[in-house]
């Protein structure tokens, strides 16, 4: 019956800040510095309360660092990199992606200005703390009390969903579906990282470089390199 209220918590609590976020992005629709804020109270917040909830979780074991999964998971990263800006050389020129700049100058100011400040943060900052949230809890945790497959998928689709609200005026329908489809392989992809290496660096590292990608072709898209 513990076991049964621990699962049920720990659900209720990834499913809470998820759709509070997604609140935040598809109808609040703060400037991005609150934004972060926001999410940095919810996604630290709800793991701590949970840990009062039950006392047998512990996330040291989370940050323990092995310089071998790191190297891996470094150059897996790297690869990412290369595979995103690669993909983005061959199609980016057939895709219309005005979108992209547009929404995030009007609904977060997101601008040309600042989107250096906002790039950095979303690299290294975001990335971690959507790691800790989604893979060190959603994941790694919960896979303790739920078994491996349903916490494999759980944490994988919630990273998935969590992003559309963010992205819904971004793309055309066939590329939104992409991405999410996209997200979604690279949550069990993240998951199968920190599984085999038992903390979160590993997908951290990938996470971050595919950020960095990202924010590559956002520095394009606005035009600053």
């Amino acid at each position: 019956m513990t076991t049964r209220k621990n699962i049920t918590s720990m659900i209720a609590m990834i499913v809470f800040g998820c759709i509070a976020m997604a609140y935040v992005d598809a109808v609040i629709m703060p400037d991005y510095a609150v934004k972060s804020m926001i999410k940095f109270v919810l996604f630290l917040t709800l793991p701590l309360v949970y840990c009062l909830i039950n006392r047998e979780v512990s996330f040291r074991s989370l940050f323990k660092l092995e310089k071998k999964g790191l190297i891996f998971s470094i150059l897996l990263g790297v690869g990412v990199y290369v595979l995103i800006m690669g993909s983005y050389m061959l199609i980016g020129p057939m895709l219309d992606l005005s979108q992209v700049t547009e929404s995030l100058q009007n609904n977060i100011g997101v601008n040309a200005d600042n989107f250096l400040y906002v790039a950095i943060y979303i690299s290294i900052v975001n990335s971690l703390l959507e790691e800790f949230f989604f893979r060190g809890f959603a994941f790694l945790s919960l896979k303790k009390l739920t078994g491996r497959k349903f916490a494999y998928i759980f944490s994988a689709g919630a990273f998935a969903v969590y992003h559309i609200a963010m992205m819904t005026s971004w793309f055309t329908v066939p590329l939104f579906l992409l991405l999410i489809t996209s997200l979604f392989i690279a949550g069990l992809l993240f998951n199968w990282l920190n599984e085999r290496n038992g903390n979160i660096y590993a997908s951290w590292m990938v996470h971050m470089f595919a950020n960095l990608a990202i924010n590559t072709i956002g520095f394009i898209l606005f035009g600053l390199i």
